[in-house]
């Protein structure tokens, strides 16, 4: 989609710190962090939200967690613990309509979160 911010980033008009890239998903940081460590990990494709996925997203969807967990022990949290979340639509707290796996760590994690 052309306005949505994601898909910028995807295709490189707006610049991120990425951590993990591969043929499906981006890593990057957040840029307002929850967390000392705070990753977005997002589908290549647009996905608007969680109520858009089909039967045919099912690969994609496990793919976001792999790569949470990749980037999780890469950057040093896998052992500690971490926070996977994802939010839908605006009373869900979802800001991006563009799904993305928030991926928290660094800190003890409270519940509930609110």
């Amino acid at each position: 989609m052309s306005d949505c911010i994601f898909c910028k980033i995807v295709n490189g008009d707006i610049p991120a710190d990425k951590v993990y890239e591969d043929e499906d998903v981006l890593a990057f940081r957040d840029l307002g962090p929850q967390a000392p460590v705070h990753v977005l990990v997002i589908p290549k494709a647009h996905i608007a939200t969680l109520n858009d996925l089909g039967t045919a997203d099912a690969a994609v969807m496990g793919k976001l967690y792999l790569a949470a967990g990749k980037v999780a022990t890469e950057l040093g949290i896998a052992e500690s613990g971490y926070r996977t979340v994802m939010n839908c639509n605006a009373q869900g707290g979802q800001t991006v309509f563009h799904i993305h796996l928030h991926l928290l760590g660094g800190r003890q994690m409270t519940w509930p979160p609110g």
